[in-house]
């Protein structure tokens, strides 16, 4: 009898480890089937390229107590499954975020560096951080002038560049458009001369080359050789020198004071029409040569 007792103890210990092993096995097996859908999943996620595609995902059985039927299928029919939709543009956790960043595409299109955005800049291929970075740069200040200031933000890496540089369109100033904070993010101007430059462009009546820059007072050749490229000029309403009382022609760079602008007038009111131009008012001897010369280059209106 304590034989038997022995016996069946044993048996009931075996069957309690074969019972246990078969428990581990099957947890394992769940956990790897659940390891198998996560990453069919993030693969969806990170190969699909059509924004409006749905992907069904059947993600775990359930049993719903009021769907169990009383008969002798009850124990036979399939379990009803849960079904996800997820979309491209849903949120799926970090994991899945890192592997849509590292599997994007690439784009390229045209762009302005000073005032494209933090998503345009990773559709261009910058990673978050280096958009951001760039974005950091622009709101303390910075500014790209050039293609080549672009190359130099150590986020741009020199095969990124040769790539985007085709794209890269920065908008020169207009210096009959602009105002004072334009002109101060040219090199070589500060607060003083973006005030000059108005105010030139003020008594001209509109500039009508970019080279009269250099006529306002201390500007310079360097000075505007260092930004000449940067700008552009529309052209301006003709200035009406034929039309335009002495107290107002006085106030026109070129010509100089009141005793200049009565001498126009007076030289306009004797000669005819269609005799009137700079030539006369230079052989008349109201003006200098070198003043007769940038007269004569502005856009001025027919007598």
């Amino acid at each position: 009898m304590e034989n038997r007792d022995r016996k069946n103890s044993c048996n009931g210990q075996a069957a309690f480890r074969i019972g246990s092993v078969a428990l581990i096995f099957l947890a394992i097996g769940y956990q790897a089937a659940l390891f198998i859908n996560r990453a069919a999943v993030l693969s969806i996620e990170a190969h699909r390229d059509r924004p409006d595609t749905v992907f069904i995902i059947r993600t775990e059985t359930v049993r719903d107590s009021d769907e169990v039927r009383t008969d002798d299928m009850a124990d036979t029919r399939e379990p009803p499954a849960r079904m996800d939709t997820i979309r491209r543009n849903a949120p799926h956790g970090k994991l899945a975020e890192k592997v849509r960043i590292e599997t994007r595409r690439t784009e390229n299109f045209s762009f302005d560096p000073n005032t494209v955005s933090v998503e345009d800049l990773q559709r261009l291929g910058f990673s978050p951080r280096q958009a951001t970075a760039i974005e950091n740069y622009r709101n303390k200040g910075g500014r790209f002038r050039r293609r080549e200031d672009f190359a130099k933000s150590f986020v741009v890496a020199d095969s990124v560049y040769r790539r985007l540089e085709p794209y890269i369109h920065i908008p020169k100033i207009d210096i009959n458009k602009a105002d004072s904070s334009d002109f101060d993010k040219l090199p070589g101007i500060g607060p003083y001369f973006a005030a000059e430059m108005v105010r030139f462009r003020r008594r001209l009546r509109g500039y009508s080359h970019t080279g009269q820059l250099k006529d306002i007072r201390n500007f310079g050749e360097e000075r505007y050789e260092g930004l000449r490229d940067l700008i552009t000029c529309t052209p301006a309403e003709p200035y009406p020198l034929w039309s335009l009382p002495a107290d107002s022609l006085r106030l026109h760079p070129y010509i100089g004071g009141i005793r200049e602008a009565e001498a126009i007038v007076l030289l306009r009111e004797h000669s005819p029409a269609d005799s009137l131009s700079v030539s006369l008012i230079r052989r008349a001897g109201i003006l200098s040569p070198e003043m007769s010369d940038k007269l004569g280059h502005c856009l001025i209106s027919p007598p």
